[in-house]
């Protein structure tokens, strides 16, 4: 749990029509027996009450601002409100969609950098109802990238990291079609994205020496050649550069 008067976390609505809003009011219903740190979504508090409703789950709901989120959170579901109104029925993706999807985000990351929200949390988001909107970008990955980018005015390289107790896994290649990855693997983006995944896990995760175990591509790490060529040529290099870094 966050300590009293911490900052909250920023809950993204992502898909109106999807999972995400169920998650949250269930979650946000489960806030004691999970011991959760105080979070607000980023929507429209008519929606949520009405979807609430359609799930049987009726809940206290308070429309905020960032700053009253933590304060509110064990009574009630702070909403951060949107100023694009959401329509989407379960199940039906509308034109409301993905305005709101892309605008929760952009607000979430826009309340991080203004020191209002400790971080962000992505509800699910549908790709391809995003796509035809025109959303220009793969993925939350590389979207987030794009909004730092703005911010900051620097480019960065965005690495995503799936995470459990036992295992956290980082890929080197982010939102490919598989046909596309060989010709986008590199030497150079092997290294940097190992070098930032060690970086992190000292300073984000408190690992003073993370151990990165790096994948070979092909079958059998390409068989010395027999079964591909880019292990010899792209991944073994890489682990010899990392090697130095690490010794």
């Amino acid at each position: 749990m966050s300590e009293p008067g911490g900052l909250p976390l920023a809950l993204t609505l992502g898909e109106p029509a999807g999972i995400g809003p169920e998650l949250t009011i269930r979650i946000w219903r489960r806030r004691e027996e999970l011991r959760l740190p105080p979070f607000y979504l980023v929507g429209d508090a008519d929606f949520v009450r009405s979807r609430a409703r359609q799930l049987g789950s009726e809940i206290a709901l308070s429309v905020a601002t960032p700053a009253q989120a933590t304060e509110i959170f064990p009574r009630a579901l702070p909403i951060v409100p949107l100023k694009v109104p959401v329509t989407a029925a379960a199940g039906k993706p509308d034109g409301s969609s993905a305005p709101a999807a892309i605008a929760s985000i952009r607000r979430a990351v826009s309340d991080v950098l203004a020191g209002q929200a400790a971080g962000i949390v992505t509800n699910p988001v549908a790709k391809n109802v995003l796509y035809r909107s025109g959303f220009a970008e793969p993925g939350h990955t590389e979207f987030l990238a794009k909004l730092a980018e703005e911010a900051i005015g620097k480019a960065g390289r965005p690495v995503m990291m799936l995470w459990s107790p036992e295992l956290a896994v980082v890929p080197v290649t982010i939102h490919l079609p598989l046909k596309d990855v060989v010709s986008r693997l590199t030497l150079e983006l092997v290294v940097e994205t190992g070098r930032i995944t060690a970086r992190d896990l000292t300073k984000r995760f408190g690992i003073l020496r993370p151990r990165l175990a790096v994948a070979g591509l092909n079958p059998h790490a390409g068989e010395d050649g027999s079964l591909g060529e880019e292990d010899a040529a792209i991944v073994a290099p890489a682990v010899e550069h990392l090697r130095m870094d690490a010794a």
